[in-house]
């Protein structure tokens, strides 16, 4: 007994509308998917709208849905790195900025200060031929505070020197984790393609 044109007409529908339903699945899996900010691949896709694998790769319509939001996926993951990068190197870059910035601050105030101490030196030994005792006594205690003003600028020159170093060290890690992240990236973005191929 053979089948008429008619059954197998009916066939070729029943065979469309379903995989017209499973599409419809697959789309909706895929929204679920984003709104739960899950992975999207191809078997988790798969998975969630009850569908075999293998649906999803011979049939045009479901490929296309899963490829485009693959794609979109990896555009906004790569955006969102891209902004956490450009934050994190911002940051680290603006500390070295400043420390730097106060160090040559520091540095200038230091020359000022040597500036002054010589020329007060110059004067104490210029009084202390012609003025008595007690002029050279509170030259001589002006010369110790200044003195001690030029220790204080040196430690915080040293500090300011330090914490320049490690503002440099810090940006240099960072710039290491993120080549390492990249690497990540591209290595999941690798992954994700061979498994939609």
């Amino acid at each position: 007994m053979t089948a008429g044109p008619a059954s197998t007409e009916a066939a070729i529908a029943a065979r469309r509308r379903q995989a017209e339903h499973k599409t419809a699945a697959v789309e909706k899996a895929i929204g679920q998917l984003r709104r739960e900010r899950g992975r999207l691949t191809v078997r988790a896709i798969a998975d969630r709208a009850s569908v075999s694998a293998t649906f999803c790769y011979e049939n045009p319509a479901a490929r296309a849905l899963i490829k485009d939001a693959v794609a979109d996926s990896r555009s906004r993951h790569d955006s969102l790195g891209q902004a956490e990068h450009d934050r994190i190197e911002g940051s680290w870059r603006e500390r070295a900025l400043n420390a730097e910035a106060e160090l040559t601050r520091s540095q200038k105030e230091i020359l000022t200060q040597r500036q002054r101490i010589g020329e007060l030196m110059g004067h104490i030994r210029d009084f202390d031929q012609m003025v008595p005792g007690e002029s050279v006594q509170a030259l001589t205690t002006e010369n110790t505070t200044l003195k001690r003003r030029v220790q204080q600028l040196a430690g915080e020159h040293r500090s300011l020197q330090e914490r320049l170093e490690g503002a440099r060290s810090n940006l240099r890690f960072a710039e290491r984790r993120i080549a390492d992240l990249e690497a990540q990236l591209l290595g999941q973005q690798e992954a994700s393609v061979g498994q939609i191929e």
